[in-house]
């Protein structure tokens, strides 16, 4: 079953007094490559959150943004920076003498100070931090997932469809190549007698090893084989257990080198349309298994 690259997740999870939020988005990416954004606290989970989202992708890049929030009684404590504060009435009180003020100083002249009431360094409950962080990674990876694999039965539709046209485009391709031999012949038969209308007769045994090798030259039918063999082997990779978009690109090279073979050999416009519809159609394949896992 193939499995795009591309998809969205996120995920909320709440254990005690912690609550974690994590979105985690995935782009084309020829590896498995992370971009982990984590606040301070959980930094030491990062090898474990990359672990576990490796279990269930194999390429991409993995854009992960997790932040918590910690409910506990202790983050509503705030700390008095006395020093500053006294150092600041002293400094006040210096320049209402200097000034000859007469006025009292009060506590919102202190308060107006920055950074004399401050938010407590708390401690954080690291394990259940750990706990709570790893539970909401996981569930947002299962969801990212399940959307890879919905996006790539997507993918599985619109490539079996056109993989159907081109393997429909077969039987008309086999029957235009088929001309091929009898179109060189004629070119060769029309040049011959242009070059030898004054001369004595060609030896006909000559000419039939030249139409021979012609014939050889202009020969597709093993590209058109191997053409078959490339549509069964493709769809034999779609339907896989696991998504191999690396051997379905590879597949995308064969397909086009084996096309570009039968246009160099085209002996008329309909078939050098024909590759040129085939071509653009492959085009089209391409960029969509760019996309798949």
């Amino acid at each position: 079953m193939i499995k795009s690259m591309t998809a969205f997740a996120k995920a909320s999870h709440t254990k005690e007094f912690i609550t974690a939020d994590v979105t985690i988005r995935s782009y084309n990416s020829r590896h498995l490559d992370f971009a982990i954004h984590l606040p301070e606290a959980c930094q030491s989970f990062e090898e474990q959150i990359k672990r576990l989202i490796a279990k269930t992708h194999d390429r991409g890049r993995i854009e992960v943004r997790l932040n918590f929030t910690d409910d506990s009684e202790a983050s509503d404590l705030f700390e008095v920076d006395e020093v500053r504060a006294r150092g600041y009435y002293s400094a006040l009180s210096r320049l209402k003498d200097s000034l000859a003020i007469g006025s009292d100083i009060s506590l919102d002249h202190i308060l107006a100070a920055r950074n004399i009431i401050i938010p407590a360094q708390k401690q954080v409950d690291t394990d259940l931090l750990g706990e709570v962080v790893l539970a909401v990674v996981e569930m947002a990876a299962g969801e990212l997932d399940l959307m890879r694999r919905q996006e790539g039965e997507n993918l599985f539709q619109d490539l079996s469809s056109r993989m159907d046209y081109i393997e429909g485009s077969m039987e008309t391709l086999t029957k235009e190549a088929g001309k091929i031999p009898g179109v060189y012949k004629n070119r060769l038969m029309e040049r011959i007698a242009r070059l030898t209308q004054d001369a004595a007769e060609i030896d006909p045994v000559r000419l039939a090893q030249e139409v021979a090798v012609l014939s050889d030259k202009s020969d597709v039918s093993e590209e058109i084989v191997r053409l078959a063999s490339h549509i069964s082997l493709f769809r034999e990779v779609m339907d896989a257990k696991d998504s191999q978009g690396r051997k379905l690109n590879f597949l995308i090279q064969e397909f086009n080198r084996e096309f570009n073979t039968i246009g160099s050999k085209a002996g008329n416009a309909v078939l050098s349309h024909m590759v040129v519809d085939l071509k653009s159609e492959l085009e089209k394949i391409r960029e969509q298994v760019q996309n798949i896992e």
